[in-house]
């Protein structure tokens, strides 16, 4: 196991469960199977950005500062920022194509990452293109459609796609 592995699966179960203390968290990896220690868990916790909220249910729990629990809605923030940035979206097949002006692109991905979007496999952006792989399950016209929705894009020009 790696350090990355490592973050990204206290990452992973900081955000499906409600954790208060580094000793619950080393406690959920360890019957995963991850050989952890404490001091581990907390260096890993203060390299990825945690602290420690109540929840809208006044609960005290360990988040990550740039997770959606602390950011604003994700699916409104991916809104505005579809809304702001996107100047077209295009599919072929089980990908879509979404086009920002110059060095926007990664803060339209972020915004996707973050909504986990229904269909969406992930993104990768460059400098002014982002390119989606859609599930084949759902296909890149639903999500060619909901995105050019957000955008504020005109749908008439979509029953050729």
């Amino acid at each position: 196991m790696t350090k990355t592995q490592r973050q990204a699966k206290i990452t992973e179960l900081l955000e499906k469960s409600v954790i208060s203390t580094a000793a619950q968290l080393v406690g959920l990896l360890q019957t995963d199977g991850w050989a952890v220690t404490q001091a581990t868990v907390t260096r890993d916790l203060q390299e990825l950005g945690s602290i420690k909220i109540r929840d809208e249910h006044g609960s005290r729990r360990i988040v990550l500062a740039g997770t959606p629990k602390v950011a604003p809605a994700p699916v409104d923030h991916l809104r505005r920022m579809m809304g702001e940035w996107v100047i077209s979206v295009e599919c072929s097949q089980n990908l879509v194509v979404v086009r920002t002006p110059p060095g926007c692109a990664h803060v339209v991905a972020s915004a996707l990452d973050r909504s986990a979007l229904s269909g969406v496999l992930g993104s990768i952006a460059g400098d002014d293109t982002v390119l989606i792989v859609a599930s084949d399950a759902v296909g890149a016209k639903p999500v060619l459609q909901q995105l050019r929705a957000m955008a504020g894009l005109d749908s008439a020009d979509l029953k050729g796609k």
